[in-house]
């Protein structure tokens, strides 16, 4: 059975403890031991974050510090997985970039407000994306400033830009998978959005 650390806290505008438990549920139908930690100390726990199989930052916003940033870094790079969703990893700590470069983006405007209605179109092939097809939703659409190396898995378009929507990339010898959609519980539960975060992080676990 593999393991899974998921950290919780942060804004609570996009309800860490009920997203954590959520993303938890769909670890363990995919045979996954999933803990959630409340504490960005936990980070602090080299042995511990290097011996489970994939890290999921649920944390918008908030502060990380060198001391549980530097950790962090090196665990990936040694190959355990990086996934999330939204804020919870995509407007992570503003203050580390060291750790947006590490996730390939960062979010930084809605346009057009807090429900915008946009069409999510599958990208590359990949097994996150397995078995689903281009859908619409009705919420906060992410405008995300990113790293040219990601490799985009689904998109939409904003004033014909395509704005990656979900990404994979590497960072050392961990695989890296983030999906900016996730804003309200119900959008998580979602099908389509449920099939995609689950294959995103089952593919990044080491």
């Amino acid at each position: 059975m593999k393991k899974a650390l998921i950290v919780s806290g942060g804004w609570s505008g996009h309800k860490p403890k009920e997203i954590s438990e959520i993303l938890a549920a769909f670890l363990k139908k995919n045979d996954f031991e999933a803990e959630i930690s409340n504490t960005l100390d936990i980070f602090l726990d080299e042995e511990k974050i290097n011996q489970v199989d994939l890290i999921v930052p649920n944390w918008t916003m908030g502060d990380l510090t060198d001391g549980q940033l530097q950790p962090l870094l090196q665990a990936v790079r040694n190959g355990v997985g990086l996934a999330g969703i939204h804020g919870g990893m995509g407007d992570a700590f503003r203050n580390a970039t060291d750790y947006q470069f590490m996730v390939g983006g960062q979010f930084v405007a809605h346009p057009g407000g807090d429900n915008v209605e946009y069409t999510v179109h599958m990208g590359h092939p990949h097994p996150a994306t397995e078995g689903i097809h281009d859908f619409t939703v009705t919420s906060e659409l992410y405008y995300m400033h990113v790293d040219p190396v990601i490799e985009i898995i689904a998109y939409t378009t904003i004033e014909d830009i395509r704005m990656p929507v979900a990404w994979t990339k590497m960072f050392g010898k961990g695989r890296i998978f983030y999906c900016a959609l996730g804003h309200s519980i119900d959008l998580v539960e979602r099908e389509e959005v449920t099939k995609m975060v689950t294959q995103g992080m089952v593919w990044a676990a080491k």
